[in-house]
């Protein structure tokens, strides 16, 4: 007679009950509905019995884990309706753009009907209702499944897990491999949209705070066209799925990728340095989310911009931090570094002003020790032909911008937009792998935990939504900082790290979902190490950048 608890409410139970009858229960006048439940650090679903005494913490729409769950679920079913639709077809999800995921059929040119034929197929299946079906399959057998179905790449990853079984889902006469949770069936996914975008399609989720309708599309065409050229280098470097690099790590060929990958970089840096140059700008103003590279791409910029004659001085957004006593508080009263209003802006402006009319300005210093300024200020003036890189998170905030000439300043966008999926219909977020590289970064530069990388990951992400993301359109430029080559490289560092955290931890299963990503990687090489160049965006996060030993 298991005693289920949640929310301070408990229920003994007569017989083992299944975690949606125990919600149910315990819950009987939720509005949120729920999509799982978090149990001792593990995602449970919603069937998954319950046979002894458990606490429970509902998984819903509002949690990101429950908007996985939901995504996943969703997937299946596009990728049922393409099969039913088109069966030689292959599918490839690509990304995401804002609250959808590009998606594309690959070897055949999309129409406009296509999105409607699709997206009614979609419908049918979810008032089919159709259960997802778990079950256990041996290696071998996934393997030869997905070898005869045609998804190759699928196959491929699977070979390279060290596990003899995997829980296969099976709907509507198709299986598939998740790398999670998902829902009890195709009923318990109603809401979506399906949008034709040449030359692929976007499915289209809710939006957290209204999950009973799609959320609008927004046009982000600076963003899809930044990831239209990375999934372009992809194809040029052969490299698109986990078992790829993984391919090139078991023949000895990563030293050399790695070599193409930077060489990549520093072509589009330069070039991107030359655009720079044509517009005259006096002021780059270099904006990213947490561990984008920001610091060694404003770094490399510089030695660009020298290269084409020009003197650059770095100036960093966070010595204009507020004293921690006046720094704004977050809802719950800690605070807020993430907003705007951390900065002194009109100093800020001032500053940066004083500076393009040919004055010394007088900059202030930041002690992220003692969260104070300190109490002299470093006094400086650039000539007419200098420009200024002005490198922080909120960059492309126009409250930054008031004052300027729309020619005196670029806006200057990056991010570590992943491109590298770990199979076809399983991409890698990026603000995973961002997480990865802080952690990494954090653990050996700024004697902070993951565990307490992770705690603060949720407050960083909100404050990205809030105050970066809706600006990234503005940029005049856009770079990914992603290296192709990067998981395998992170897994050497963050692997054993993440192991040690424990289940009684409250963010063990972001942890483990971390654990679960590099599973599918081979680490990298020693050999290979020795190629990453210290001027990579890589050093900034593991070590051995020689920007930063100057």
């Amino acid at each position: 007679m298991p005693t289920i608890e949640c929310n301070q409410q408990h229920i003994t139970f007569d017989q083992p009950v299944t975690v949606a009858q125990a919600l149910a229960r315990l819950l009987p006048e939720s509005h949120d509905k729920p999509l799982g439940a978090f149990c001792e650090g593990r995602v449970l679903e919603l069937g998954s019995r319950l046979t002894q005494d458990t606490t429970l913490r509902p998984i819903t729409f509002q949690d990101e884990e429950g908007r996985r769950i939901y995504e996943r679920s969703l997937r299946f079913i596009l990728l049922l309706a393409v099969h039913r639709c088109y069966p030689d077809v292959r599918v490839r999800i690509e990304h995401s753009i804002g609250f959808g995921m590009y998606l594309q059929l690959v070897g055949r040119r999309v129409v406009q009907g296509d999105a409607k034929l699709i997206e009614d197929t979609m419908r049918e299946i979810v008032a089919a209702n159709l259960p997802f079906k778990r079950s256990r399959w041996s290696r071998q057998q996934a393997i030869d499944y997905f070898t005869r179905l045609g998804w190759t790449d699928k196959a491929a990853l699977l070979s390279y897990r060290p596990y003899d079984y995997f829980n296969i889902y099976e709907c509507g006469g198709l299986a598939e491999y998740f790398y999670g949770a998902m829902l009890p069936g195709t009923g318990d996914v109603p809401v979506f949209s399906l949008r034709y975008y040449p030359p692929g399609l976007i499915l289209q989720m809710p939006a957290p705070n209204d999950p009973a309708v799609p959320a609008p599309y927004v046009s982000r065409p600076k963003h899809m066209s930044t990831f239209f050229e990375s999934n372009y280098w992809c194809q040029i470097l052969g490299c698109s799925n986990a078992a790829d690099l993984n391919d090139l790590i078991a023949s000895g060929q990563l030293r050399e990728f790695i070599r193409v990958n930077e060489a990549l970089h520093d072509k589009s840096l330069a070039e991107i340095a030359e655009d720079i140059l044509r517009m005259d700008a006096r002021a780059i103003f270099l904006a990213g989310p947490s561990s984008s590279g920001k610091t060694t791409t404003a770094n490399r910029l510089k030695i660009h911009l020298r290269v084409l004659g020009m003197h650059p001085v770095l100036i960093s957004m966070d010595n204009f931090y507020l004293n921690r006593p006046d720094v704004p508080l977050d809802e719950h009263g800690k605070p807020d570094l993430e907003s705007l209003y951390a900065l002194d802006i009109e100093l800020f402006r001032h500053c940066i002003r004083d500076l393009l009319d040919g004055k010394t300005a007088q900059l202030p210093e930041y002690d992220f020790a003692t969260g104070m300024r300190k109490e002299k200020s470093i006094p400086l003036r650039i000539s007419h032909d200098q420009m200024l890189i002005i490198e922080g998170i909120h960059g492309l905030n126009p409250e930054l911008h008031k004052g300027f000439e729309p020619g005196e300043i670029c806006k200057f966008y990056l991010s570590e937009l992943t491109c590298l999926n770990l199979d076809d219909h399983n991409r890698i977020r990026t603000t995973d792998a961002r997480l990865l590289r802080r952690i990494v970064r954090d653990y050996q530069f700024r004697g902070t935990t993951p565990e307490k990388t992770l705690a603060m990951w949720d407050s960083v992400r909100r404050g990205e939504e809030k105050w970066i993301f809706p600006y990234q359109e503005q940029a005049d430029i856009v770079f990914n900082t992603a290296l192709h080559y990067e998981l395998p490289v992170l897994r050497r560092y963050a692997y054993d790290m993440l192991q040690r955290i424990t289940p009684d931890e409250p963010d063990y299963f972001r942890a483990n979902r971390l654990i679960k990503i590099l599973n599918y990687f081979l680490p990298a090489p020693d050999d290979a190490m020795q190629e990453i160049p210290p001027l990579s965006i890589l050093r900034e996060f593991i070590g051995g950048n020689t920007f930063y030993n100057e």
